[in-house]
């Protein structure tokens, strides 16, 4: 896809890179706001430097080197790379959509296979969004008069969690969704933190038509960006911009103000700070785990029999995700609430993330995977693939050089020792 070759790129990076990469993601609350401009040339410069003095070691050990154990050495650092294109293919596979088989591959189900095309696009399609625009338009409408004109009280609250729910059953509706909750419903309260895998924006509206959340997600520009604005924002969502580095502070003040005093709507969280394809699950950053309360996971499986509900957003625009989940035939999940889980004594936060973890995995069938997801945001500079073609370059004529003289050395130590 659009996104292999970035990636396959940062994997170089991966394997002297990615812990100062995941240290850097702890300090920021586990929201995924690590990649600015300032600390992707701070770590290229790293690594670059990391890289020259690798190389400096192995040219200068392999200088007194000589027959096989010269070769074997010669060929490290390619092997080495080798391996981290073996781990790419781990890394690339979790941001991968799925493609869905054709049946349509004869001439008794080529016909169906038609008929499921225009009644999906043609009849389904427009009734969808006919549906979505009048009960959108009429549910924020309400949405926004009662913040307006009903005082504050049990009563206003007891509305706006309401219609924030039926905004939520709209849109699910409009994708014909079947969502089957497994587990006890969440319920506001104080001190809690919800934490959930993430496979796309839709998740928080598959949760929200159970209980309405108040999400903790990235601020997009737009039409949704107009959304998150003038509606989201009446019910305590927070946004973060990964682009502001300045946000970081902030966020996490906001975070732990809002679960410690805050308790109209749950509090979620998604910890992997990016969308995966729901098969596999990023690394889970600690600041969720972070604020002293009961973190409650859930986890969120999508059945691929009729689409992917996994969204790229590098790839493809939210409109468009939309578009494909409305044009389908239903879009299928299982979601699980799981018992609070509470720190331990003696446990780190990162141990708790790592539990969390690994509940919700097992649950929702995902294979865990040690990177951080936030590496396909990271492009490493033309200047560090430069200095690695240099490096690469140099150890090649520097083995050419001293191979001319080899062969006949070789032949006067083995008559020598004849």
């Amino acid at each position: 896809g659009k996104e292999s070759k970035p990636r396959k790129a940062s994997m170089m990076i991966m394997r002297t890179g990615s812990n100062r990469l995941n240290m850097s993601s702890d300090d920021l609350g586990g929201l995924g706001l690590d990649f600015n401009n300032t600390s992707q040339n701070k770590v290229a410069d790293e690594i670059a430097e990391t890289l020259r003095k690798e190389e400096k070691i192995r040219v200068s050990g392999n200088a007194c080197a000589h027959g096989l154990l010269r070769d074997v050495l010669d060929i490290s650092s390619t092997l080495e790379e080798g391996a981290a294109a073996i781990v790419d293919d781990s890394f690339t596979r979790c941001f991968n959509k799925a493609s869905l088989g054709n049946w349509n591959f004869n001439a008794y189900l080529l016909p169906f296979w038609v008929l499921g095309v225009l009644l999906r696009y043609f009849v389904l399609f427009p009734l969808r969004l006919a549906w979505l625009l009048a009960s959108f338009v009429v549910l924020n409408i309400l949405f926004a008069l009662s913040r307006l004109l009903m005082p504050k009280g049990a009563l206003k609250l007891r509305v706006e969690r309401k219609l924030v729910q039926l905004i939520a059953v709209c849109w699910v509706a409009s994708w014909s969704a079947v969502i089957i909750c497994h587990g006890p419903k969440p319920t506001p309260s104080k001190g809690r933190v919800w934490v959930s895998n993430h496979t796309s924006m839709i998740d928080w509206l598959v949760l929200s038509q159970v209980t309405p959340f108040a999400a903790v997600m990235q601020k997009h520009p737009g039409w949704l960006g107009l959304v998150q604005t003038f509606i989201m924002d009446g019910f305590g969502c927070i946004y973060f911009n990964r682009k502001d580095a300045k946000d970081r502070d902030k966020v996490a003040r906001t975070i732990k103000e809002y679960v410690k005093n805050d308790g109209r709507f749950p509090l979620l969280i998604f910890p992997e700070g990016t969308c995966v394809n729901n098969q596999y699950s990023t690394m889970f950053k600690k600041g969720a785990f972070d604020l002293d309360c009961a973190v409650c996971p859930i986890a969120v499986k999508y059945n691929k029999i009729f689409v992917d509900a996994f969204w790229s957003s590098r790839q493809q625009s939210f409109t468009m995700h939309l578009f494909e989940l409305m044009t389908s035939w239903a879009v299928v999940a299982d979601v699980y609430f799981l018992e609070p889980q509470y720190r331990r004594e003696g446990e780190t936060s990162i141990e708790f993330a790592s539990r969390v973890q690994a509940m919700i995995a097992r649950k929702a069938r995902l294979k865990v995977v040690p990177w951080n997801g936030m590496l396909k945001y990271f492009k490493p500079s033309p200047k560090l693939c430069e200095q690695k073609r240099e490096i690469f370059g140099s150890a090649i004529k520097k083995r050419l050089k001293e191979d001319k003289d080899f062969p006949r050395e070789a032949v006067e130590t083995r008559e020598g020792k004849t």
